[in-house]
């Protein structure tokens, strides 16, 4: 029997406390339904209309595509609320293609250890030795004695190396190396560990920088190989390696300003600065003492790394460079960490799982709507809905496509489905196929709103300073601020610089 306080009497007279019930969350079961109301809606609905292209070739979505859009839908809703664990929603993304015959399982699940996989584990692993090895602490506390006490320049500190590293290394090995030093940073701030505004600010703003750095150069990320290749093979014209940084460097620079701009004012930090941060940050960075043999083996490691990946996006057609596969050289990085006992099992405890499964998951429903024809059929449709008009919004919306599309799948496929339907298109409109691949890119790499974006904002969450729903409120409002940079660019700057506008 219970009584009024909530205890309940054995028959023995001995008191034991009754079990909380476990409350019933409304809001997690009402999103759960309606991520899979929308599969049942989408998958059960009579065939879609045919996408027609410009030439007139028409492009019907198949029962397996249409499967494919439903479990889109699906996805995306639990991601966005996270109404199970943004991992566990990637494995019911390989469960349901299995279930619902979409793809064959054996196709589905190993797209969970595609190589992009391996290379977002890789750099995760170098972030954890940067800790392990006290490198972190070293990075952190000689950045804040530099930056010094007030907590916007922290932001702008933090932001501008992020992005600066991006124009050496993939993004992805930057954020997973940038998040232990913020980790360090924020303990200086909150001891407590809890979510401030500050904590929001600082991982958010971190990975929207890493996706504007990683624009400027070839180095910060494959998609910009992958879109000058389009281009050579449509145009006939070659981008070199320069020639994208002297376009992109104004617009990334530009962008990574007006992310400590929006930090500042949606995050704006509950303390204006941490006093006497900078003399604890000098005192604790000579504690560290001098630099120890196994922080230089790990540097050497990671750099020896990084020059291999450099070498490899600046000469392609190098056949013994470029041949070289980047998450092979990452991966090797990591079997080093572990010959030289500078990592040891016990440490792979330490790797978030979690963001690791959430890009397998990523990796599975981009493929799957590649190959079931989805992806080219939603850009055939959307494409051709500005085909009459004017070469600025049709510039544009090829750009928002691609904005749209890389929040969902890999920034190198939404490029792969939509450039070239855009060159093709280009030439009817007059326009400048140097305007459409310039846009594209742009907006492919800083998919703002969602985290399966793009790394950096996987890793980002992992701070555990913000929800999805955060994420995805703070890029709204971000997203549209880079499609207003980006039309001024393509309206004014861009021409002004000597880009080609017209075909």
């Amino acid at each position: 029997m219970t009584d009024a306080t909530g205890k309940t009497a054995s028959r023995t007279g001995k008191v034991r406390l009754a079990k909380p019930r476990a409350r019933f969350d409304r809001r997690r079961a009402f999103f759960l339904l309606l991520g899979l109301g929308l599969f049942a809606v989408t998958y059960l609905t009579p065939q879609w209309p045919d996408a027609v292209d410009p030439k007139g070739e028409h492009f019907s979505l198949s029962r397996e595509g249409q499967a494919a859009l439903a479990l889109f839908f699906l996805a995306a809703t639990w991601w966005i609320f996270e109404v199970i664990p943004i991992g566990v929603t990637a494995i019911a993304i390989g469960v349901m293609q299995a279930h619902f015959l979409i793809r064959k399982p054996e196709t589905a699940f190993t797209n969970f250890m595609d190589p992009s996989v391996w290379f977002i584990f890789g750099s995760l692993v170098i972030g954890i030795v940067f800790t392990k090895t006290g490198l972190t602490r070293r990075l952190a506390y000689r950045m804040l004695g530099l930056v010094g006490e007030r907590t916007s320049m922290i932001y702008l500190g933090c932001f501008v190396m992020t992005a600066a590293l991006t124009l050496i290394m993939a993004h992805t090995a930057v954020a997973a190396t940038i998040f232990p030093l913020l980790m360090a940073i924020y303990a200086l701030y909150e001891e407590g560990g809890q979510r401030t505004k500050f904590g929001k600010g600082l991982f958010i703003g971190m990975a929207y920088s890493a996706g504007a750095g990683s624009i400027i150069t070839l180095l910060g990320a494959a998609r910009g190989a992958v879109a000058i290749g389009f281009f050579k093979t449509f145009t006939g014209v070659e981008i070199g390696f320069f020639e994208l940084s002297y376009y992109m460097l104004p617009l990334g620079a530009i962008m990574v300003v007006l992310v400590w701009v929006m930090m500042m004012a949606l995050f704006r930090p509950e303390k204006r600065e941490i006093e006497g941060l900078r003399e604890k940050a000098r005192d604790l960075y000579a504690k560290l003492g001098p630099m120890s043999g196994i922080e230089k083996g790990t540097l050497v490691i990671v750099f020896g790394a990084i020059l291999v990946l450099s070498l490899r996006s600046v000469m392609p057609s190098n056949p013994l460079i470029g041949g070289i596969d980047k998450s092979a050289v990452i991966l090797t990085a990591t079997v080093l960490f572990f010959v030289f006992r500078i990592l040891s099992v016990k440490d792979l405890e330490e790797l978030p799982w979690n963001i690791i499964l959430l890009f397998g998951g990523a990796m599975s429903i981009g493929f799957c709507l590649w190959e079931t024809g989805t992806a080219k059929w939603l850009a055939i449709h959307w494409l051709s809905l500005f085909q009459s008009a004017p070469p600025i919004i049709f510039v544009l919306s090829i750009a928002f496509f691609v904005l749209i599309m890389t929040n969902f799948i890999m920034n190198v496929a939404a490029i792969a489905i939509s450039l070239p339907v855009a060159l093709v298109i280009a030439p009817y409109l007059g326009v400048s196929g140097h305007l459409v691949m310039f846009s594209a890119l742009a907006t492919a790499g800083m998919p703002f709103l969602f985290l399966i974006g793009a790394a950096p904002n996987a890793i980002a969450y992992e701070s555990k300073q913000f929800s999805s729903a955060e994420f995805m409120r703070t890029g709204v409002p971000m997203t549209g601020i880079l499609m207003a940079v980006l039309a001024l660019f393509v309206w004014l700057i861009w021409p002004l610089m000597g880009m080609p506008v017209t075909s």
